[in-house]
């Protein structure tokens, strides 16, 4: 599988369609239609929101896996929409969406990502886990939501 993560603007059909599909999922694991205790992400407060796309022989892509960042200060970020579509799951596709996000961060002269994610989403607790991230308290918007379970990762400079 040959792989690109780039960036494209907040209503690039693609991420739109990877998002609602998130959402989707999201929806039908907690029974409700909206679970996020917190404000939605917007192209007003994204600061970037990448798309992994998968490349054909052919010259087609597919939009396989995004992710974005929320501008918290100038210090840090949150990852917000991080999701691989589930045929992709297991292939790399969210380590490369997740390494070109981090070195977004970087770039921003971040020293630390931040996110949230739901309690029934144990494939993503592992992953990030696996990725470095350590869990946190609750934070900000999701301090007292029982659903929700956050971590962090101190970026390293010298991985850029």
């Amino acid at each position: 599988m040959t792989l690109v993560v780039r960036a494209v603007p907040w209503s690039d059909p693609n991420g739109e369609a990877l998002r609602l599909a998130q959402q989707a999922e999201i929806s039908s694991r907690y029974g409700v239609p909206d679970s996020e205790p917190g404000p939605k992400p917007s192209a007003a407060d994204i600061a970037i929101f990448l798309v992994a796309f998968e490349l054909a022989s052919d010259g087609g892509e597919t939009a396989v896996g995004c992710g974005g960042l929320r501008v918290i200060d100038d210090d840090h970020g949150e990852i917000k929409r991080m999701y691989v579509v589930p045929d992709r799951r297991g292939t790399g596709v969210s380590t490369a969406v997740l390494t070109a996000l981090e070195g977004e961060a970087r770039g921003r002269g971040w020293s630390r990502l931040v996110l949230e994610t739901g309690d029934l989403l144990g494939g993503a607790m592992r992953f990030y886990e696996r990725e470095g991230y350590s869990r946190i308290p609750n934070f900000g918007h999701y301090a007292d939501s029982s659903l929700s379970v956050c971590y962090e990762k101190v970026l390293s400079t010298s991985e850029a």
